[in-house]
């Protein structure tokens, strides 16, 4: 099952220096009925989208409680068996948890913040129950990085 792992820029760094996301169970968004009914839609590539969204929110909120985090939402997308998700619809559409941790190697890519979104994530952070503050930083799209380039992203 693919899952989207909402992060932070401090964690990605754990991640290269443990080649894992810990501590278990990890937090999630994935496409789940609940995720589909809540979109609307049957489209994969659109609910991969909307996951992808989602756990960037779940990164701002991350982001709020780092001390001296970098300001840019960073989202694993990770293949993960799907015997060790469980879905928590009480944190909303498309929530899971991952019951162990998630090894590097499953990390598909890094999704994460170019620098012309720190403005906006600085913003949000700043008043993070202004909802238009936070639609703002979901304007900028998150870039695309394969898993090799993880080292110069936390260089």
């Amino acid at each position: 099952m693919r899952v989207y792992v909402p992060s932070t820029p401090a964690a990605l760094a754990a991640l290269h220096r443990a080649a894992a996301v810990e501590p278990a169970p990890v937090s999630a968004v994935a496409v789940t009925a609940e995720l589909r009914a809540w979109c609307g839609t049957e489209d994969d590539e659109e609910l991969e989208y909307a996951a992808t969204v989602l756990a960037g929110r779940a990164s701002l909120g991350l982001l709020a409680g780092e001390e001296g985090a970098g300001p840019r939402r960073v989202v694993l997308a990770a293949e993960v068996p799907d015997g060790i998700v469980s879905e928590v619809p009480d944190l909303g559409p498309g929530a899971v948890l991952v019951d162990g941790t998630v090894p590097l190697k499953r990390v598909a890519s890094i999704h994460m913040d170019a620098a012309d979104a720190e403005p906006a994530v600085r913003a949000a952070l700043a008043d993070p129950s202004d909802e238009a503050l936070v639609e703002a930083v979901e304007e900028h799209e998150l870039m695309w990085y394969a898993t090799q380039e993880l080292g110069g992203l936390v260089g």
